[in-house]
């Protein structure tokens, strides 16, 4: 991956020459953007949560992310989620994406307020699961407003090659959104174009930061360490942009902000979209429902890959007439075995 800018204060010129770089290569790779020591802060949090969850080794100190095997959960698992849900209580895990250097950075580089996204979405991934890397998607047909949303993946460990960094695709953001099968992993898709030869990735380190473009497509190198991964993902757009209401829910639904906010200090970090003049636009749920019904077709036919689409169904489908036919498929997948 080609190094970007090491960024403190973003000046004008500066901002236009990584602006300039967004737009062409639909990232930009940011080491040491933000302050180690606060990274590290948000990781002993969370890595705390996740240890008294049974997914970290307790002969271990939390920094050393030693994953405990038998603790392996993936999203949208009921166990999972109800440790996201925790993640989520977490007034520093949520105020990261507040940081100055974030806030400056995205005013400069999109040219005006900014709004960032409500929900934080945090990403462990198992070592030694390869089936469970996350897949090649974009962000898009999950985020939607507008297309001009970007994502700050924020590795809360440090993330060598082996423990599996996120990779892009310099450019395909210039391609619209793509065709794609079910799969397990992000989102319950993977994008069916290899895109051979646009593939970027490289080591990280706590205080490094990946951005990119809602369509720019991405996916995790497989972890073959033996560390859990641990990351966040924060999305930034401009306040006047369109925004999709449904990224002003939290992350682990249902989960209602009160809950998350009991015990919290910090009071201009609690609802704070909803004294900014937001532009609203209804989500689409033409991918979903592709996604869906592809999920149902294959799962009829027997084919557990539609497992992950299914229990997504479950766990976040409005319609309780789909989460039954989900889980009556589920179902009938564990028992064929």
């Amino acid at each position: 991956m080609t190094a970007g800018f090491h960024v403190s204060l973003v000046d004008q010129e500066g901002a236009s020459v990584l602006a300039g770089r967004l737009e062409r290569d639909g990232y930009l790779f940011l080491p040491g953007l933000l302050p180690a020591a606060g990274v590290a802060n948000v990781q002993r949090q969370v890595g705390a949560v996740i240890r008294d969850a049974g997914w970290l080794r307790r002969d271990a100190p939390v920094t050393a992310a030693l994953a405990e095997p038998a603790g392996f959960c993936v999203d949208p698992e009921p166990s999972y989620v109800d440790i996201l849900r925790k993640i989520n209580a977490l007034q520093d895990y949520h105020a990261l994406k507040h940081h100055d250097r974030l806030i400056d950075l995205f005013t400069a580089l999109l040219g005006g307020p900014i709004l960032p996204h409500p929900r934080v979405l945090g990403r462990n991934i198992w070592p030694n699961q390869p089936a469970f890397t996350t897949k090649a998607h974009q962000d898009y047909p999950n985020v939607q407003g507008t297309e001009e949303v970007y994502t700050a993946w924020i590795p809360l460990i440090d993330c060598p090659m082996e423990v599996g960094p996120l990779q892009v695709a310099v450019g395909s953001h210039r391609r619209g959104v793509f065709d794609f099968d079910i799969a397990a992993g992000a989102g319950g898709i993977e994008i069916a174009d290899r895109l051979d030869g646009q593939w970027r990735t490289a080591g990280f380190v706590q205080g490094d930061v990946l951005i990119f473009h809602s369509l720019t497509v991405h996916k995790g190198v497989p972890n073959f360490s033996d560390r859990l991964r641990m990351s966040m993902d924060v999305r930034y757009q401009l306040l006047r942009e369109p925004f999709n209401i449904d990224n002003a829910n939290a992350d682990g639904q249902p989960l209602a902000w009160d809950g998350i906010y009991a015990g919290w200090t910090r009071p201009e970090l609690q609802y704070y979209w909803q004294r900014l003049p937001l532009n609203l636009k209804p989500f689409d749920r033409v991918w979903f429902d592709k996604r869906d019904a592809l999920a149902f077709a294959t799962a009829e036919a027997g084919d557990a890959r539609a497992q992950s689409v299914l229990q997504r169904i479950v766990a976040r489908d409005p319609d309780p007439a789909k989460q039954a036919r989900a889980q009556g498929l589920l179902d009938r997948l564990a028992a064929q075995g």
